[in-house]
């Protein structure tokens, strides 16, 4: 049975929690979470019905996949820290650290660990990210057939080679600001020729929305949608 903890509970963590939750990929009794901010991430496991560690030790014993949910910075203290315990326990490592490279986190382990490097984007909050992933050589058929189904439980994932993660993080990690200040855009030259902010936002955000949707549905190449509308 899969038990997933998570060592970091910020904004990320919490929305793919949310995601997992909604969407029962897993159960609220096979999730648990520490944080430094203790008080804070007690009240969010309660709130949620999962569980809540009151140090890392106890989270990777009791845990079949650690999920590394902490800033990048922190990562050499936290693993200086929890390696040796890594070691002997060998869970699935999940990463959604931004610019850690499998072999980085790797570097700083006493052993060669099962990793595996997923970036979702903010979109996660609302159970539409699109998330990349890849995994290290001792990552094995079912662990990654588990990391896609952890992406597609907030949105969708994509299994992608890990050179390639620097051309993902501009089409889907920094594309959404895009995307954001494009409906708003739409939205300000409606609002500035007589419609409310609040509806000029409803039908350019839905407009997009169902943009994207058509592409990924439709199976008719960008242009030719264009060619339709006109």
């Amino acid at each position: 049975m899969k038990k997933i903890g998570f060592i970091g509970a910020g904004n990320m963590a919490s929305a793919i929690i949310g995601g997992i939750l909604s969407s029962g990929f897993l159960d609220a009794g096979s999730i648990g979470v520490f944080d430094v901010l203790k008080d804070k991430t007690e009240a969010f496991a309660k709130e949620n019905g999962i569980r809540f560690f009151y140090d890392e030790k106890e989270l990777i014993e009791s845990c079949n996949t650690v999920v590394l949910a902490v800033k990048p910075n922190v990562f050499p203290a936290l693993l200086s820290k929890v390696g040796s315990l890594l070691e002997k326990n060998d869970p699935l490592v999940i990463s959604i650290a931004a610019g850690k490279s499998t072999g980085e986190i790797a570097s700083l382990l006493p052993y060669s660990p099962r990793i595996i490097r997923i970036m979702p984007n903010i979109n996660a909050k609302v159970c539409a990210a699109i998330s990349a992933c890849c995994g290290n050589e001792r990552v094995s058929a079912e662990d990654k057939e588990f990391a896609l189904g952890f992406c597609n439980s907030f949105g969708k994932g994509v299994e992608i080679e890990e050179k390639l993660f620097s051309i993902y993080s501009a089409i889907g990690g920094c594309s959404p600001a895009f995307a954001y200040m494009f409906i708003d855009s739409l939205a300000r030259g409606a609002v500035k020729n007589g419609m409310t902010k609040a509806a000029a936002l409803e039908v350019a955000a839905q407009a997009v929305l169902g943009s994207a949707k058509m592409i990924l549905e439709s199976q008719e190449h960008p242009w030719k949608l264009v060619d339709a509308v006109c």
